[in-house]
């Protein structure tokens, strides 16, 4: 991390407003500190287990968990909060473009001001993703991957292996041969539902070398035209229009048996762990997200660090916060594994999180095939950092053509002049 002040000096410019009797800053309290930190998980999946832990050893400190819905919405409720100067002590960032919107707004505080607490050797280098304007304003705290549940009775009786590697090509042929006769074969979420471009385009670049929009790019053609065969010839997924007008609950249709692939993240494991909403008598397996590219080599997945968490720049108790998120880096997070959120620090206990991870369900699972998506799996990874104005664009286009309203050639045109009447403003 770079180096600031030093964290005793709580009256620099940056952090006057944190020398107060519940900061934490040497002077004595009149009571407990409270901080309220604001997250997207429901707290029954790992945080108000969390919360419970360190209370329980810190009666100084005490933490409240507040629950933000992560959608425009709740990100609007959570910066509105804020602004308005009401209780948000630690908010938990999901996408370095809100991350990156927060700092801009003066509502991250600049952590280069801690100096005993090293980020980037704690978390390795992918925490390089999750630095804005060479900075910190949070710790990413968990390991965050993503990739295909799959039905390992269905895998067994179609007599098909649990892939290590494979493309979306060889996806599309195990859709074919997985897809019942009233079932698809293969499901997905909508918040990874675009990240085969991003693979391809977060090394390729977004824009071409001319500073043009990149967003013709071959391979994003080629993702465009096998999600549209797999829709309307193969019959293999669910047409784009039917999956949003119908707000498909995908978790519960692939744990329900109903369809066998489910491209998802983490978060799935707070679900299949639940057998009381979601009962099921099927082993899940799981594989990589497939690649867009021939060769291995070329290819990097979505994943990374996540969860990023940031102190509020215009807290009062900014010491008390900096103690908490050191503890919840380390591993006091390890409760969050229930859901899928595994600890990013090299310091973390990851056999507690692997216990949290699957509890008394590790039956249920392919065990192989989940270390090796969650731990083992080696392939390069990157963050999401596209602005969401470029995010909303592409997808305003890409439903068109999924829904039948333009062409494949209309549909690229369309995303490259956006993009391109986008990048002239922002010169």
């Amino acid at each position: 991390m770079g180096l600031a002040t030093g964290c005793g000096n709580s009256n620099n410019s940056s952090s006057a407003n944190n020398a107060s009797p519940a900061a934490g800053n040497g002077t004595k309290s009149a009571g407990p500190v409270t901080l309220k930190m604001w997250g997207g998980v429901p707290p029954e999946s790992g945080p108000q287990q969390v919360v419970d832990n360190w209370n329980k050893d810190h009666p100084d400190i005490q933490v409240e968990y507040v629950r933000y819905v992560n959608d425009d919405d709740g990100n609007l409720k959570l910066d509105t909060a804020m602004i308005t100067g009401q209780d948000v002590d630690l908010f938990v960032n999901y996408t370095i473009s809100h991350a990156a919107k927060r700092v801009e707004s003066g509502l991250a505080l600049d952590l280069s001001r801690f100096t005993d607490y090293n980020i980037e050797e704690k978390m390795g280098a992918d925490t390089a993703s999750w630095k804005i304007d060479g900075k910190f304003y949070g710790v990413p705290t968990t390991k965050s991957p993503f990739f295909i549940a799959l039905n390992k009775d269905a895998l067994d009786a179609a007599n098909l292996p649990v892939p290590k590697e494979w493309t979306w090509n060889e996806l599309r042929d195990y859709a074919k041969k997985l897809k019942g006769s009233n079932s698809y074969g293969f499901i997905q979420n909508m918040e990874p539902f675009v990240d085969p471009i991003d693979s391809v385009l977060s090394q390729e670049g977004y824009t071409k070398a001319d500073g043009s929009s990149n967003l013709d790019h071959p391979l994003v053609r080629q993702w465009l035209e096998t999600l549209n065969g797999m829709m309307k010839e193969d019959k293999t997924t669910p047409p784009l229009g039917e999956q949003l007008t119908s707000k498909m609950p995908v978790e519960q249709v692939f744990l329900s048996g109903e369809v066998p692939m489910l491209n998802i993240g983490a978060w799935l494991l707070r679900s299949s762990n639940n057998f009381t909403d979601f009962p099921r008598d099927f082993k899940i397996a799981f594989a990589p997200v497939p690649r867009l590219a021939e060769a291995a080599g070329d290819y990097v997945t979505r994943g990374g660090l996540g969860d990023y968490i940031s102190i509020n720049a215009k807290s009062k108790k900014q010491d008390a916060a900096w103690e908490f998120l050191k503890w919840y880096s380390d591993g006091g997070m390890s409760p969050m594994a229930a859901g899928g959120r595994l600890p990013a620090s090299k310091d973390a206990n990851q056999d507690d999180a692997l216990k949290s991870l699957i509890g008394d369900k590790s039956d249920s699972y392919d065990l192989d095939s989940l270390m090796y998506v969650m731990f083992d799996n080696k392939t390069p990874t990157y963050v999401r950092s596209l602005p969401q104005e470029v995010m909303d664009l592409r997808s305003q286009e890409y439903e068109k053509y999924f829904l039948d309203s333009q062409s494949l050639d209309q549909t690229v045109q369309a995303m490259v002049t956006r993009h391109n009447e986008y990048l002239k403003q922002k010169k």
